[in-house]
């Protein structure tokens, strides 16, 4: 067996017969070919598959930490404690990696919607076109959450050269698994955004499907990732020409009204969220918490002692889950990411000024009058430090910090060297490969041509 069946084995099944000549040429009882646009819109309306995003960039981020509760080191075991403290491998040659496959079975259902919707019965050419785009939109997340895994972060000097991932761009199972540069994995997701843009709606149905927001922020997003600055400025700034509401968190302060769920939450641009597994029940670090004050109602809101949790813990925890009434975390692109984006890009280009605005406007949102005090920066590399500082207090518990320390870690005047001690011993993260998820054992035996990363 290949690694492309091994990581797609959900849907092979249920999707195997759309190119294969049907039985005496009518459908069979019990037997449902995926022929009708329809059939391809209910594909992308599967909430299950596509709204699944990467959870364990919440556990190598730092922004937990177990140093102070021995008990819960004892939880972490196998490729779990690997991830914490970051070891050279993190899975054995029997275990698989779920977000690898997850990711990679959202990109064979997307390959095959491509490769098929044009040519669908009972549907509009509208809206096969509508369909078709939403999956290169969809594509180009699992793409873009991948290659900020498995791959190093981009950097313009190394990336036609460092490898990449595996682009598969058709649904063929038997195609080498030879891995394509970083440079031409971020050039198939602008691809694919660009390409899908005009046709994505100004306002989808919900945040499971991509409109124009989101394809705006998407891009904003990979041209962050990419240390392009002032181009993923400007995508943010179109994002938020489309959806730009944000919720004033003084409205849920006295708990006498509910925190929106996920697809009423009018903050969501594209809704994706982190399954929750156990790991996300810990304690959030020092060095995160010394950045929120008890007055800031994210403090108040998102996080709770220790003592609330099973088991209890020592210091405070992420509580983003529970607020939503669900045992998952939304971990999708929303109006704050895009608001500090682009306050990210003016601060780098000088505009200190416009960037604190930005990041005022937001702050007011997260205080009770009376408490608010807006930020001033002096210099634009203060504007800068204080963007950044305010990505950690909107953004934690969502795991999209890891990918905060990835590309900040090519920057010596903003890279972190990061520690914990973990059974008695200390592990230390320093800028480098330890950034780069290791590729699957297992789906390296089975595909000799898929190389390792060096770590």
């Amino acid at each position: 067996m290949t690694m492309k069946r091994f990581c797609i084995t959900l849907l092979v099944l249920a999707m195997g017969t759309m190119s294969c000549r049907k039985f005496v040429e009518v459908e069979q009882p019990n037997q449902r070919q995926f022929k009708y646009t329809a059939d391809f819109q209910a594909l992308l309306n599967n909430v299950s598959l596509f709204e699944v995003s990467a959870s364990l960039p919440m556990l190598s981020s730092d922004d937990i930490n177990l140093e102070s509760n021995t008990n819960l080191q004892n939880l972490l075991t196998g490729e779990l404690q690997n991830i914490y403290t970051w070891a050279v491998d993190y899975y054995t040659s029997d275990q698989g990696d779920a977000g690898w496959d997850q990711l990679y079975n959202q990109v064979y259902v997307c390959n095959q919607i491509t490769a098929n919707v044009m040519e669908s019965a009972n549907g509009t050419d509208a809206q096969k076109q509508s369909i078709y785009a939403e999956a290169r939109v969809q594509r180009a997340v699992a793409y873009l959450t991948l290659v900020n895994l498995y791959a190093r972060a981009y950097n313009a000097a190394n990336a036609a050269t460092d490898p990449g991932l595996p682009l598969l761009l058709s649904p063929d199972l038997f195609v080498p698994l030879n891995r394509a540069s970083v440079k031409q994995v971020y050039d198939q997701v602008i691809l694919d955004l660009t390409e899908a843009l005009p046709v994505l709606p100004d306002n989808p149905s919900n945040s499971l499907h991509p409109g124009k927001a989101a394809g705006y922020a998407l891009l904003a997003r990979t041209y962050l990732y990419m240390q392009r600055y002032s181009e993923a400025a400007d995508y943010a700034a179109r994002s938020l020409s489309f959806q730009h509401t944000l919720l004033d968190l003084k409205d849920y302060a006295d708990g006498t009204k509910a925190y929106p769920r996920r697809l009423d939450n009018p903050e969501v641009i594209l809704s994706k969220k982190v399954s929750k597994p156990g790991y996300i029940d810990l304690p959030l670090s020092t060095e995160l918490m010394n950045k929120l004050t008890p007055e800031d109602l994210r403090y108040q809101l998102f996080t709770r002692g220790g003592n609330t949790f099973q088991p209890a813990f020592t210091g405070r925890g992420s509580y983003r889950d529970k607020i939503f009434l669900q045992d998952n975390v939304t971990a999708g692109i929303s109006v704050p990411e895009m608001m500090l984006i682009q306050a990210e890009g003016l601060a780098r280009s000088g505009k200190k000024d416009e960037a604190m605005a930005l990041v005022n406007e937001l702050r007011r949102k997260r205080f009770l009058p009376a408490q608010y005090t807006a930020l001033a920066a002096a210099t634009s590399e203060e504007a800068l430090h204080l963007v950044i500082d305010e990505r950690r207090r909107e953004l934690f518990g969502t795991g999209l910090r890891w990918f905060d320390q990835r590309r900040l870690s090519a920057e010596p005047a903003l890279a972190e060297t990061e520690s914990r001690v973990f059974k008695g011993v200390t592990y230390t993260l320093v800028p480098g490969d330890r950034y780069v998820y290791p590729i699957p054992p297992k789906n390296i035996e089975l595909n000799p041509e898929l190389t390792q990363n060096q770590r």
